[in-house]
């Protein structure tokens, strides 16, 4: 299987990327914090590779040249997700957005709120 691009993110990439999102500017320490208090216990050194690497690719950004290093998320939760959805869609799918939606529905029963959310998607789409 090939190796997935530089800009695409790992699953342990995305989990750091998912505390950025919800808590914005962090240190790594601050990070790893976060992280653990969710259930993901990781060594510090692997959260601050997890963060230089995210740097690197240009998900973070470093926003003070002082240690200890703050850095704050450029890449958007919807950007990283569209593009990620675009992926599985292509590559699963072979490009069906259709083929997406029947096994969706089929893998389980919407609830009453999911059903809501889909028609007030599908009515805003129409629009």
């Amino acid at each position: 299987m090939a190796r997935p691009s530089a800009r695409d993110l790992t699953e342990r990439e995305l989990e750091v990327m998912h505390i950025f999102w919800k808590h914005g500017s962090l240190t790594a320490a601050a990070a790893r914090d976060r992280l653990a208090a969710t259930g993901l216990d990781l060594a510090y050194t692997t959260v601050a590779t997890l963060v230089r690497i995210l740097n690197e690719k240009g998900s973070l950004e470093q926003t003070n040249k002082e240690r200890p290093f703050v850095y704050r998320p450029i890449r958007t939760y919807e950007d990283v997700s569209a593009r990620l959805l675009d992926d599985m869609v292509e590559r699963v799918f072979r490009g069906s957005r259709e083929h997406l939606l029947v096994r969706l529905m089929e893998q389980r029963k919407l609830t009453a709120q999911e059903r809501a959310v889909l028609r007030q998607v599908l009515e805003e789409v129409e629009l």
